[in-house]
């Protein structure tokens, strides 16, 4: 019997650790887990408890891109079936990006073509320095297009005009220069570093911060006019006004814990 595909694993009511589980071909992603990471993440995208979730690869690499044999199968595909399956991998990426809690990427080896995308839909990316990050797809006359609009929104349109073009491979910390990845370390103290970032988001009111994650989603590249100033202003009072937002406020004027890390 062939191992699952992902490993999810639950190691509290309020994280979700989510692994690539392909070891064997560096999580090169086919059909298969494309249909288990849309299912896994529309399951935990329904989770209220849930906080947070880590997306990560066993083995050897993050992800190294598209699996051969699934790219040999769609040599021969029609227009039309080349059509359904990039939606496919299209749809699992918006339902990847549509997570109401934060998702944290941890990065490790190599980091290619749709492993692009699957860092481009976490909100916070912690990486070894020594990752290699490529945009591969033109070296086979491909474009990064189901990927593109999520690794755009996270490298910038100036990083993307150039490593889209040429596919040339990028080291950690130019990535880290252009903003694509948050930070970086040595290996052996990857684990460490996502373990604080995950704590700390633990930490912090659970309604706050899916909130805060709608609010950079909702003004990110809005024009700063009367009606946002005025969804702004009731967003910050609808939260002061919650049971959360006053409970926050009482806990740190009282000098205790909010009752969110008592619980």
């Amino acid at each position: 019997m062939s191992e699952p595909v992902l490993d999810i694993r639950r190691p509290s009511p309020h994280v979700a650790e989510v692994w690539l589980n392909r070891p064997d071909v560096r999580n090169a992603f086919n059909d298969g887990v494309i249909a288990a990471l849309t299912e896994a993440f529309a399951r935990l995208n329904q989770d209220a408890d849930l906080r947070v979730v880590l997306l990560a690869g066993h083995g050897k690499a993050f992800c190294a891109g598209a699996d051969l044999n699934w790219m040999r199968a769609m040599a021969d595909y029609s227009w039309e079936e080349n059509r359904a399956d990039a939606q496919k991998l299209a749809d699992m990426l918006w339902t990847l990006d549509q997570c109401p809690v934060p998702v944290v990427g941890r990065v490790h080896g190599d980091c290619y073509a749709g492993g692009m995308g699957l860092a481009s839909v976490c909100d916070v990316l912690v990486a070894s320095d020594n990752v290699t990050f490529c945009l591969s797809e033109a070296r086979l006359g491909l474009l990064p297009a189901t990927i593109g609009p999520y690794v755009v929104r996270a490298m910038g349109e100036q990083a993307s005009r150039r490593y889209f073009t040429t596919a040339e491979r990028f080291s950690a910390a130019q990535a880290q220069a252009m903003g694509f990845v948050h930070e970086l370390c040595a290996p052996e103290k990857l684990d460490a570093r996502v373990a604080n970032v995950v704590s700390a988001l633990v930490d912090n009111g659970p309604a706050a911060v899916r909130a805060c994650k709608r609010l950079v989603r909702d003004v990110a590249a809005r024009p700063l006019d009367d009606v946002l100033r005025a969804e702004t202003a009731r967003r910050i009072a609808d939260i002061r006004a919650s049971d959360e937002g006053r409970e926050g406020v009482q806990s740190f004027l009282n000098k205790r814990k909010p009752n969110w890390l008592v619980a």
